[in-house]
């Protein structure tokens, strides 16, 4: 029972601020639930993909109906989330890969989170710092792919749906604020996800999982998008940026946590 309230929990939370954030919430899934070793590392790439795909589903719906679409730039979210997919097939393979040389899952464990760590303090360090940098406006549309490839082969492999990368990109390439990123950031990682999903089910690489523990995740991150995508229409800008650089610490301290104790 306990095992359960502690997945429940952590579902539900990293569902609202991811959608709050635009950061997936896999990338406080994911480590934490490593952390707990409650359920084997293969399994939790996949239960959290399943549960941040539910949670930007809704997300994004909610917001686009809300009135947000006139922020949004179809052709660019479009050509970003497409990029995305075909990364997320990408790094699925990738994760797959290393998995069939690596026979110890913990092993794979201690890489996803030392790339994990490294992705989250250099997006700190350029949150923290951002408005001394100057930001791009990219237009072309074979960029836009190229970039949504590497975020969805990045986000796949590490098995977090998004996380952090996402907007340090968006802020730097597309000039765009903490709530306008995570809109696009949600968008992309739906497209991530989702074909990262079909491409576990085409290729009979699902892992063994309770499916109680699936339906309360995907649960979870229906409710947490709900929540979350409610709390980001309200919270200013300022706000949005101090828990942002707050769950960065957090995951900052998992990794490291996770990192010695897989090695």
């Amino acid at each position: 029972m306990a095992e359960y309230i502690i997945i429940i929990l952590v579902s539900f939370l990293a569902s609202v601020a991811g959608a709050i954030c635009g950061i997936g919430g896999g990338v406080i899934i994911k480590p934490v639930l490593d952390a707990a070793g409650i359920i084997p590392v293969d399994t939790i790439s996949f239960l959290s993909g399943c549960t941040v795909l539910s949670m930007s589903v809704i997300s994004v719906g909610r917001q686009l109906r809300s009135g947000d679409q006139k922020t949004f730039d179809g052709r660019m979210g479009t050509l970003l989330a497409l990029g995305a997919a075909v990364g997320g097939v990408l790094g699925k393979q990738l994760y797959q890969m290393i998995l069939e040389c690596l026979p110890d899952a913990q092993r794979v464990g201690a890489i996803q989170a030392a790339v994990l760590l490294l992705v989250t303090v250099g997006t700190l360090v350029y949150t923290i710092g951002k408005s001394r940098i100057s930001t791009r406006q990219v237009k072309s549309g074979a960029c836009c792919v190229l970039i949504g490839l590497i975020l969805g082969m990045m986000s796949a492999f590490l098995g977090i749906g998004g996380g952090p990368i996402n907007l340090v990109v968006l802020f730097y390439f597309f000039s765009m604020t903490t709530k306008q990123a995570a809109m696009y950031s949600l968008y992309i990682i739906m497209f991530s996800q989702l074909a990262s999903l079909a491409n576990s089910l085409i290729g009979h690489e699902v892992p063994a999982f309770s499916p109680a523990v699936l339906a309360m995740m995907v649960l979870c991150g229906v409710l947490g998008g709900l929540t979350g995508s409610a709390v980001h229409k309200k919270i200013r800008e300022n706000q949005a940026d101090r828990l942002f650089i707050g769950l960065m610490l957090v995951i900052i301290l998992i990794n490291i946590y996770n990192i010695f104790k897989y090695v």
